[in-house]
């Protein structure tokens, strides 16, 4: 199959298309993961909206559903299609759906292998795996209204990489100290697969000189064998050498603010471009201002 296959997701009428869309579902979990019939199908399915994703052909590839609790569920898509947006598209559906609906936020149970694949949709994960099923699993939740708490390493870990992986073209992290955050390897990834994407994009980073040699070596050879991605600045203003915070954020109107920066905890902020506007425009003063960091050259990494 072609990596430009074709495909479309639509809102599904289910009485009309439950057919396709339990046929993708039972051929996903009771097939391949060996989840009880009597469990895929429940009382919730004509309650709830579903999103179908359909090849060129018209035949079903992927389903998933949004309850009327606010739950994102049976997200299934057919192995010959995985890693090819179908399982992204289906989630901006319902995500779309749930914005209409004027809903605040959705959670949904996420299967421990897709947990990544959430944090970087902006879904935080609360509390501790659980088994359902039989399968593992991870409570996470999205705020679509406002700022959702960070208070956590992993809620940490899920806010950094959501707003690297919504970048289209610019980055800015304000860093401070010994950041931990950027040798976890859901952020690195996120940040090589933005800096290595096909278009024009530029990362700033604005940190301190003494801080490199305790930036994460994974960071800081990527950094190097990018240089044309990843600008470097160091604060020189003394009032802006005081500031205490950290923060990333993009041009998608997503900022992870975090006001003591030697700490993780703090607020993620998502579809939210008057507040990344904010964080944007204190980041640009304090741009203008740095001078070009050139300590790379001076630890050989």
């Amino acid at each position: 199959m072609s990596q430009t296959a074709i495909f479309h997701v639509e809102i599904a009428d289910y009485a009309v298309q439950q057919a396709l869309l339990h046929g993708v579902r039972h051929t996903v979990f009771v097939s391949e993961q060996n989840v009880p019939a009597e469990l895929e199908i429940d009382a919730l399915d004509p309650l709830s909206d579903h999103a179908l994703a359909l090849d060129a052909d018209g035949q079903a590839i992927g389903a998933a559903r949004l309850t009327p609790d606010q739950r994102i569920g049976r997200m299934a898509v057919l192995s010959a299609w995985r890693g090819k947006g179908v399982g992204q598209a289906l989630l901006n559906a319902l995500l779309a759906t749930a914005r209409t609906r004027g809903w605040g936020e959705v959670s949904l149970h996420a299967q421990l292998h897709a947990r990544d694949f959430y944090a970087c949709n902006g879904f935080l994960p609360e509390g501790a795996e659980f088994e359902e099923a039989g399968i593992g699993h991870q409570s996470m939740r999205r705020r679509l209204d406002g700022a959702m708490r960070v208070q956590d390493p992993a809620q940490a870990r899920a806010a950094t990489a959501a707003v690297i992986h919504a970048a289209r073209r610019r980055l800015c992290l304000q860093l401070r100290g010994n950041d931990t955050l950027l040798a976890q390897p859901l952020v690195v990834d996120a940040l090589r697969r933005f800096a290595t994407a096909r278009h024009d994009k530029q990362a700033q980073l604005l940190l301190h000189e003494a801080d490199l040699p305790a930036l994460p070596a994974a960071f800081l050879a990527l950094v190097q064998r990018l240089p044309s991605v990843f600008q470097l600045r160091e604060p020189v203003d003394p009032a802006d050498c005081q500031v205490a915070s950290a923060a990333i954020s993009n041009d998608r109107g997503d900022c992870y603010f975090r006001p003591i920066g030697a700490r993780i905890e703090g607020e993620l902020w998502l579809d939210a471009p008057a507040r990344a506007q904010q964080q944007e425009a204190q980041f640009k003063r304090i741009w203008e201002r740095s001078r070009v960091c050139n300590g790379l050259r001076v630890l050989g990494v």
